[in-house]
């Protein structure tokens, strides 16, 4: 058996990323702590931190703190479910964590699960991360569900489709006009040229857009940096460059114009789980399923590369 103070231990030391901040957080020594970790790696028989700087779960550690987040939230459902646990779960908060896309955060997850938090006192905690990396934070066990492009399940998980993420290129008419032959078409010379707004190092949606539409392989161009939904729209707004937004969040800017009408860039998601979920995670699942239902265009919608 495992004993649940070293648990919490090494969920602290990783949350905290410290055995400084643990032991403040837990209110315990600082040996206290190192001496609850070390028993426990004695008894698995396996380092499950990887000391530095900032202290994180090896493989073994973070398959652990997996384990243990899915006991805490099967436990807290059934104290829920007991003879009066009703009246003591109502004065309780629970918590999830999840890895969300930034676009989606806003444009359509958080609508749809608001008024299950609500009405069950969920805490949720949203790590935001590109759609092609979320399932690191799955995988690593540090949130209980992700959407995702990945389409294949991890091990111990489901992937549930969920719909498409239609974005176009837009710009400002000004930059527009700058990109544009005088007949009008799209010069790729031209378009290299101008400054592409990106919402950090891992957005790859500016890549794909020229590959499927304009021919062009991962080519070079000058890129600004903005790792904010409300503050990327913006710097395309102001002209700083041309970019990739949500079709969901076009209303909100009127006065851009597509660069090439039409071509978009679909992206598929998923939603990754645990496959044994406790209540409260597959009531989160069901919401997630269905406001994407309401919000996203069906997969079965992809639409084709323009040629």
């Amino acid at each position: 058996m495992l004993d649940p103070r070293h648990l919490d231990a090494l969920s602290a030391v990783v949350e905290h990323g410290g055995f400084g901040p643990a032991a403040q957080a837990l209110k315990l020594t600082l040996a206290a702590v190192s001496l609850r970790i070390k028993s426990l790696e004695d008894q698995l028989g396996q380092r499950l931190l990887v000391r530095g700087k900032r202290v994180r779960a090896t493989p073994a550690g973070q398959a652990l703190l997996g384990h243990v987040k899915q006991v805490r939230l099967m436990e807290a459902d059934l104290l829920a479910g007991l003879v009066g646990g009703e009246a003591r779960a109502g004065e309780r908060w629970q918590s999830l964590s999840v890895a969300i896309n930034a676009d989606s955060v806003s444009s359509w997850f958080l609508p749809g699960v608001a008024p299950l938090l609500a009405r069950q006192r969920l805490l949720l905690e949203v790590v935001i991360d590109d759609q092609d990396h979320t399932h690191d934070a799955l995988k690593s066990g540090d949130v209980v569900g992700c959407v995702t492009t990945r389409a294949d399940a991890m091990r111990g998980c489901v992937a549930e489709p969920l719909g498409v993420i239609r974005y176009h290129c837009v710009a400002t008419p000004a930059v527009a006009q700058r990109c544009r032959t005088p007949r009008g078409a799209v010069s790729p010379h031209k378009l290299l040229a101008q400054p592409a707004i990106i919402f950090n190092r891992k957005d790859a949606l500016q890549d794909a857009f020229l590959e499927q539409h304009i021919g062009l392989r991962q080519p070079a161009y000058p890129r600004h940096y903005v790792p904010a939904v409300e503050a990327f729209e913006t710097a395309i707004e102001l002209g700083m460059g041309w970019g990739m937004v949500p079709a969901q969040h076009l209303p909100k800017h009127p006065t851009l114009t597509e660069l090439l009408p039409g071509a978009t860039v679909d992206v598929a998601l998923y939603w990754q789980h645990w496959t044994h979920e406790p209540p409260s995670a597959q009531r989160l699942t069901a919401a997630v399923k269905a406001a994407a239902r309401e919000r996203l265009a069906p997969l079965a919608e992809v639409a084709r590369p323009a040629t």
